[in-house]
């Protein structure tokens, strides 16, 4: 069976990207068809007015794609605005989705009265599900995953599909989601890891900056002085330990409600454990970055595999449409 996911490349990739979808991916791609999509054009509906950053990100976003374990043998990984088809199929199928259906999408709403300081209010910003359906449909894709809150989003691509099949001809799949649990990943400062919050581990960061700032993370507000004891369910240090540090993390909370261990030195060893969690990775990343026409063969090849599905889709598509 076929999936079909993507990523913004809005800026650079977190722990909590990491954790929240890259290893699901990798997990995905050894029992699916999986096609990874660069989303390029869903970056310009909320940041059409500044592209500086966006071949950047790119690149840096694929990197991390692959250093992280998606493999270009068993995963197409394309960039979305090189398949002219997704624009195409987006404009074939504006012309009958119905402006209600778009104005109910919960993350417009959401995101109309959240996202300070930009216009939002664009046709293009209020119709990127149709361009989402399209980037699904355009493959054929039966299942696509998706965390509980994305489930309207999938919602209206099955509509769009189910009323394309019922005007025309029967030829797309009404793709079906696959829940994925998303656990909620902390920042620094107790809230979920953002870049919107300026609270991010980033995973290109050093070492050095790594340890840099989890020494500035919150930790328990109560604990005052060595001799307090700690409430580690409260603590942003002790999230980052029943994640990366499973092996130890009875033995963390205990030292901790016992007071046997320090604020300082709780931090320190997370960020040795943080270390040597991405060791891997950095030196899959440094790898990358030290060969560019690695990333320039990947995504020509993954260019072209969408490309040849995408055309065939499209040609289908305007046949039983009549143009």
């Amino acid at each position: 069976m076929r999936i079909l996911s993507g990523m913004r490349p809005t800026g650079r990739l977190h722990l909590g990207n990491l954790l929240g979808a890259l290893t699901n991916w990798k997990n995905l791609q050894e029992k699916y068809e999986c096609f990874y999509m660069v989303a390029d054009l869903h970056a310009l509906t909320t940041d059409y007015a500044d592209t500086r950053e966006i071949k950047r990100n790119i690149r840096e976003m694929v990197i991390d794609w692959l250093a992280s374990g998606i493999d270009p043998k068993k995963s197409t990984i394309f960039i979305q605005s090189q398949i002219p088809e997704h624009s195409e199929l987006y404009l074939l199928l504006s012309m009958f989705t119905p402006i209600p259906w778009l104005e109910r999408c919960p993350t417009y709403k959401e995101q109309l009265k959240e996202i300070k300081g930009k216009d939002l209010r664009t046709y293009g910003f209020l119709g990127y599900p149709v361009l989402q359906a399209a980037d699904i449909l355009i493959y054929k894709a039966e299942v696509v995953p998706v965390g509980e809150d994305q489930l309207p989003h999938l919602e209206l691509t099955r509509e769009i599909a189910r009323r394309f099949n019922h005007l025309y001809k029967d030829i797309f799949p009404i793709p079906q989601a696959k829940l994925t649990k998303v656990p909620r990943f902390p920042g620094i400062d107790g809230r979920k890891m953002s870049k919107s919050y300026n609270n991010c581990i980033y995973l290109s960061d050093s070492d050095e900056v790594i340890k840099e700032k989890i020494e500035e993370a919150i930790t328990d507000p109560a604990r005052k002085t060595l001799k307090d004891k700690g409430h580690p369910d409260i603590c942003t240090i002790f999230n980052f330990h029943q994640i990366y540090n499973r092996k130890n993390v009875k033995d963390v909370e205990a030292r901790c409600k016992k007071a046997q261990i320090g604020c300082r030195e709780c931090k320190r060893n997370l960020a040795n454990t943080l270390a040597s969690a991405l060791s891997d990775f950095h030196r899959k990343r440094k790898e990358l970055l030290e060969n560019p026409e690695k990333i320039d063969k990947i995504l020509k090849e993954g260019r072209k595999k969408a490309s040849s599905i995408a055309k065939q889709t499209l040609e289908e598509v305007k046949r039983v449409m009549g143009i």
